[in-house]
Order: structure tokens, then sequence, then C-alpha cells
């Protein structure tokens, strides 16, 4: 479910890896990202999971799709039947199952496996080695290219300001120049 749920909101690893139940409202359709979730390197004391503010300091909302909601429905009911604790409003979404928080390197490490699992079912080059943080790219690319305003795509991704939205994830690609062209050509021609 979580990388899906990345896939589809553009979310960072942390701030995913920190959702709770409490921040997410099924019927309305809607996240609320308030936290984030990091790895602190103490010196003598190993790593610490701490969670703590976004990336900006704000919290902010991102509504998600019909497919998701109901996705998150059916994770919901399953880890529910595991335990009641997991569904509690204070019980991390994609915490593991005795509640604890997700350790986020391993939570990437684990994703690229799974790429490089299915790239060898399919065929070495009928899949690209992308990293997790790539589905965060591949979420503002797509909407970009789709003609959301870049404003829009900026709020989603919880960004300071769209120029980072622009400089960061807007990729060009391959067709892309001759679509302005075509576009541009019909606007001339009225």
């Amino acid at each position: 479910m979580g990388w899906r749920l990345l896939a589809a909101t553009g979310m960072r690893r942390g701030e995913a890896l920190a959702l709770r139940w409490r921040d997410v409202d099924l019927d309305g359709s809607r996240l609320q990202v308030r936290r984030s979730l990091g790895v602190v390197k103490a010196k003598g004391a190993g790593e610490q999971l701490v969670e703590g503010p976004t990336k900006t300091g704000q919290a902010g909302g991102v509504h998600i799709d019909p497919d998701t909601v109901a996705a998150l429905r059916t994770y919901r009911a399953t880890r529910g039947s595991l335990s009641p604790e997991l569904v509690r409003d204070a019980a991390l979404v994609l915490g593991n199952l005795d509640g604890s928080h997700r350790h986020p390197e391993r939570y990437s490490r684990r994703f690229l496996e799974q790429v490089v699992q299915a790239g060898r079912a399919l065929g070495e080059d009928q899949l690209p080695r992308i990293r997790l943080h790539d589905l965060r790219h591949t979420h503002a690319t797509l909407l970009l290219a789709a003609g959301e305003p870049v404003k829009v795509v900026s709020e989603r991704l919880g960004h300071a300001s769209a120029t980072i939205t622009l400089t960061v994830y807007q990729h060009v690609h391959p067709g892309m120049g001759r679509q302005a062209a075509d576009r541009f050509a019909a606007l001339l021609r009225g």
C-alpha cells in the first residue's frame, strides 16, 4: 500500500512513514501531512527514528483519487483484522505489524529489491531501475505533462514555492518539444 500511496500522492518517504490514521479522511478523499520520519545518528547511541516537522515545516493536505481511497479502505480493513491497535487514530498507516515505525532506509531498500526482482521476471531491459523517490518525480512530471497547473502540483508536493517544482521535477521527455510546436501552430491557426 505504501508504494502506491507515494506514487498516487507524491508524498516524501518520511511523510508517508509518519502518516497516522487520524490524518486520513477517506470520506473526504484527503490526507493531512503533518509530520515526517527521519533517521538520527547519535554518537554512541546508534540510529534513532524520530518524527519531526515536514521538510518545509508546514503541514498540508493532499487530495487522493477514488482508487487510492478504495485501496486504503481495503488495507485498513485488512490491518484491522490483524489487530484493532493497527487502525486506531494514533496508529501509523504504514507501520510495522507491532505498531512501530518502518525504518526509512530499509523501506527504500525493500522497494529497490522489488524493482530488481520485477525486472528479472520481465527481462532486465523491460523495467528501469528506479528509486523510491522516483515515484515522487513521476507523480510530479506526469501531472505537469498532463497540463496540471504548476501551483497545484507544487502544493501537492508540499513545496515552499512553485520554482522548486519547476526546477527539480519538471522533466522534458522526448516528444514534448514537438507537442509544444504543434500546440503553438494550432494557436496561430486559430
